[in-house]
């Protein structure tokens, strides 16, 4: 007689995972919005020709960039892919709610890329960075799923056995464009973090306020991704005693 097989590790419980989330969804707006607000000097760059205009502007513009990439761009995309895991209905009132969380953060995404590059300096003095290369390769991925989705969405003409063969690659494409784009602000922090530093004494690169939010961020948005995806990969939970009578073997007689 064969012994049973031993009990899978149970995952994580839903419920902790989602209140991670949120708390470093939480931590990772209010550490944002700290350091575009208070610290709105760092952000103002030097204009070429002075003026106040265009000093606003590009103020502006310096702001708006990483409050749209981040709290617009992956907060919005991390509360999306959750969305499977939480809200309840049928399965296409998930992927509605999915498709147009995604699609907000598309919009997001797009407007903060414009704020970038369309200030004074224009697109070429911009695109000079690993970050700027990062994130259109970024904004690109995710156009490309969000059009696949929303065409899947609206056109179910598909045979099954397609879109299950389809479904695999489109989780897969969408964590990977979610983990590109925090690894894309990871490396905007650094470059940030190193500009700040140049013309500063010793004193004020260690003990500098700023560059402990700017780190705080940086470490938030790294936890917060994998709570992310631990959670989308995360297999439903099933009792102990489900699973023995889906897998005994009476059961398969019946």
């Amino acid at each position: 007689m064969e012994e049973p097989p031993l009990p899978s590790p149970a995952p994580p419980p839903l419920p902790l995972l989602l209140l991670l989330a949120r708390a470093c969804s939480l931590v990772v707006f209010f550490l944002v919005l700290s350091w575009a607000l208070t610290f709105k000097s760092s952000f103002h760059p030097q204009p070429q020709q002075p003026s106040l205009a265009s000093s606003d502007v590009r103020l502006a513009y310096a702001v708006l960039h990483p409050v749209f990439m981040v709290i617009g761009f992956i907060l919005i995309t991390s509360e999306a892919i959750l969305v499977h895991r939480w809200f309840p209905g049928s399965r296409n009132a998930k992927k509605s709610v999915h498709l147009w969380l995604q699609g907000l953060a598309l919009a997001c995404g797009i407007f903060g890329i414009w704020t970038k590059f369309s200030g004074i300096d224009g697109v070429v003095s911009n695109f000079y960075s690993l970050h700027s290369w990062m994130g259109i390769a970024c904004i690109s991925l995710f156009t490309a799923q969000w059009m696949m989705g929303f065409r899947s969405f609206w056109h179910r003409g598909e045979a099954r056995s397609t879109r299950t063969k389809v479904l695999p690659w489109h989780i897969f494409l969408g964590l990977y464009t979610y983990g590109l784009a925090v690894a894309t602000a990871e490396t905007g922090l650094l470059e940030k973090q190193t500009f700040l530093q140049v013309g500063r004494d010793e004193a004020r690169r260690r003990g500098s306020l700023e560059s402990m939010v700017v780190n705080g961020l940086g470490l938030s948005l790294a936890l917060l991704s994998g709570v992310v995806i631990l959670t989308a990969v995360s297999p439903k939970r099933h009792s102990h005693s489900t699973k023995l009578i889906y897998s005994s073997p009476e059961s398969k007689k019946t």
